[in-house]
């Protein structure tokens, strides 16, 4: 069975037109977009890469990854996102394949296929995450990247990422995250373990309300990346 939350898919769906608006409902996916794109790339060579990106979207990332370098395919299950991402690449000009395929399916037809795979703020969206790390697990390359980013489930990001994000600032619409589809570090952690992978980084994301800026580092209360490797075969 497809690992897919149907409610949530027809909410990005519904959502698909705006992708591209700086100021929509995604404006804080184009605020961090060269941010996360910056730190997948001082960790992983892009230049000629076979990159995966799992729940794309409208292809905000798809196409930052492409810019720099990389052999990007886009997946998604939600058509109408793809859609929205094919006609931006299109009237851009920006080498992106897009698919509508579930992670899982991809995993049995492109095993170790990879060489550097994202999936952002996805895992909090679906009823079984950890399917989704054992399917990018098995997608990656030996010596491959795995990027992730979520949130982590506690009080404090329910406070700020939840509440605060999304009911006082609106940096969000409102019900985009469920607090129990929150996921910890250590939960993801151990999710990319169980799957073959080395964790080599986990790091907070952070939002200045006062500055309207974000940075990378310090600690994962809230929103967080994680960093993982496949090792290489043995000689």
């Amino acid at each position: 069975m497809a690992n897919v939350d149907s409610a949530e898919l027809a909410k990005f769906a519904s959502l698909a037109r705006d992708w591209w608006d700086p100021l929509g409902p995604f404006r804080t996916l184009h605020e961090i977009n060269g941010l996360r794109a910056d730190y997948i790339a001082e960790r992983a060579d892009l230049a000629g890469a076979r990159v995966l990106d799992v729940g794309c979207g409208g292809g905000l990332l798809s196409e930052a990854l492409a810019s720099r370098g990389a052999d990007v395919l886009g997946i998604d299950l939600a058509e109408a996102s793809l859609e929205a991402a094919r006609v931006h690449a299109a009237e851009g000009g920006a080498a992106v394949q897009y698919r509508c395929v579930d992670v899982d399916a991809l995993s049995r037809e492109r095993p170790a296929s990879f060489e550097v795979i994202t999936c952002l703020e996805v895992l909090e969206h679906v009823p079984e995450p950890s399917r989704v790390v054992a399917a990018c697990a098995a997608l990656l390359a030996p010596g491959g990247h795995a990027f992730f980013s979520t949130l982590n489930r506690n009080p404090k990001s329910f406070a700020l990422a939840i509440v605060g994000a999304e009911y006082v600032l609106g940096l969000l619409p409102r019900g985009t995250h469920e607090y129990l589809k929150l996921v910890r570090p250590s939960e993801l952690a151990s999710w990319c373990r169980a799957a073959g992978l080395d964790v080599s980084e986990i790091t907070g994301l952070h939002f200045n309300p006062l500055t309207h800026s974000y940075r990378l580092g310090g600690d994962v209360d809230v929103n967080y990346f994680l960093h993982a490797r496949k090792p290489r075969a043995a000689a």
